[in-house]
């Protein structure tokens, strides 16, 4: 009876300990009938109002600032002093052509400066002394002519003879042609002093000329040696060595630039609505994932990669197909100090971040308003 009687007494509990997860499962059902429905409308929301907010694209790699290295004399190559693929300092020499010619091009350029400045110091002497001659001839003109007065006035009175009379008239002519032809002298001098008996010799245009061609020997002889004109890294080097003659302007080798990095991306035209200049990006690089650059939107291409092609597409109306172009958006890289190094080529994916959230709609603003 006792049993029983305990049996009883459990019961109604074990009916309520039963009754508590049923209960539970219950509210549970009735939570998720309210929360999931609001979570998904959230999901929706946040999608709605942050999409077209980030411009996301792969078509795009690194770009880097790309010299090709040359000289503008012709000689042949004496030394090159790097190896492929490496880094070099600005102003780091490169490569050296054969300088001899070059510095016997510019002795005789500094050889006939000399002879160009005795030249026209010897002139300025000879201008001087024609300058002295003339006042001795005007001196004998003048002298001359008071003879040839006097002979004829006593020519005319008889106390002259017709011989002594003829002799001062010679003399006279005489004397007035020296003059003429020291003053003809005098200014073929003065137009080989450029009009300016006084001219300083450094400013003469035969002086600056030659000059000139000492500067320009001075030049060629430093275009012998080649430098980087920036930091980088060179490539293509085994194609000049030592020996081969080298023809001016031709390229002998590339540097590529290591600290002037940028991403050139090409997203569609239709996800460029919202996009501008100074907008964040984040670069992802294929090469290292997992590690991210921080970027900044530099510029926007003011047309499409397709129009600087050399032969443009060109759509007639009978088989016209509308294309959605690329236009190509420039990403200035922030490197940090420990960060992978960046180069030429690589592919990347870059994303950028517009900053735009989508309106809230008619209906719904209209509501929430009315509410």
């Amino acid at each position: 009876m006792a049993e029983i009687a305990a049996n009883r007494t459990l019961a109604p509990a074990s009916r309520a300990r039963a009754a508590v997860p049923r209960l539970t499962r219950q509210q549970l059902r009735r939570a998720l009938l309210v929360l999931g429905p609001a979570l998904v409308l959230v999901a929706v929301a946040y999608f709605y109002f942050t999409g077209g907010r980030y411009i996301v694209t792969d078509d795009a790699y690194v770009r880097a600032e790309t010299v090709n290295l040359s000289t503008d004399v012709s000689g042949i190559v004496a030394a090159v002093e790097v190896r492929d693929n490496e880094k070099v300092a600005p102003g780091q020499v490169l490569f050296r052509l054969e300088d001899e010619p070059f510095r016997i091009a510019l002795a005789n350029a500094t050889a006939q400066l000399d002879v160009v400045r005795n030249d026209l110091e010897a002139l300025k002497a000879s201008y001087r002394q024609k300058a002295e001659s003339i006042k001795l001839a005007e001196t004998n003109v003048a002298y001359y002519e008071r003879e040839f007065q006097r002979k004829q006035t006593l020519a005319g009175q008889s106390f002259a003879s017709q011989q002594s009379f003829d002799q001062a008239r010679h003399d006279l002519d005489t004397a007035r042609s020296q003059l003429a032809q020291s003053r003809q002298d005098l200014a073929a001098i003065v137009a080989n002093l450029n009009g300016d008996p006084d001219i300083p010799t450094e400013r003469h245009p035969r002086y600056l000329a030659a000059l000139s061609q000492v500067e320009e020997a001075q030049r060629n002889l430093r275009h012998t040696v080649v430098k980087a004109p920036m930091g980088g890294i060179v490539t293509n080097v085994p194609s000049l060595t030592p020996g081969m003659y080298f023809k001016a302007s031709a390229t002998a080798f590339n540097l590529v630039a290591t600290d002037h990095v940028w991403v050139e991306a090409d997203p569609k035209e239709t996800e460029l609505t919202h996009a501008r200049v100074g907008q964040s990006a984040t670069v992802t690089v294929d090469t290292y994932p997992g590690v991210d650059w921080h970027g900044t939107v530099e510029s926007l291409s003011p047309a499409s990669g397709g129009s600087f092609s050399l032969l443009p597409a060109q759509n007639t109306s009978g088989n016209w197909v509308k294309v959605v172009q690329r236009i190509p958006v420039r990403v200035r890289v922030e490197t940090e100090p420990g960060m992978p190094e960046l180069r030429a080529g690589m592919s990347v994916e870059v994303e950028i971040d517009t900053g735009r959230y989508r309106r809230m709609p008619g209906f719904l603003a209209a509501l929430f308003h009315g509410a």
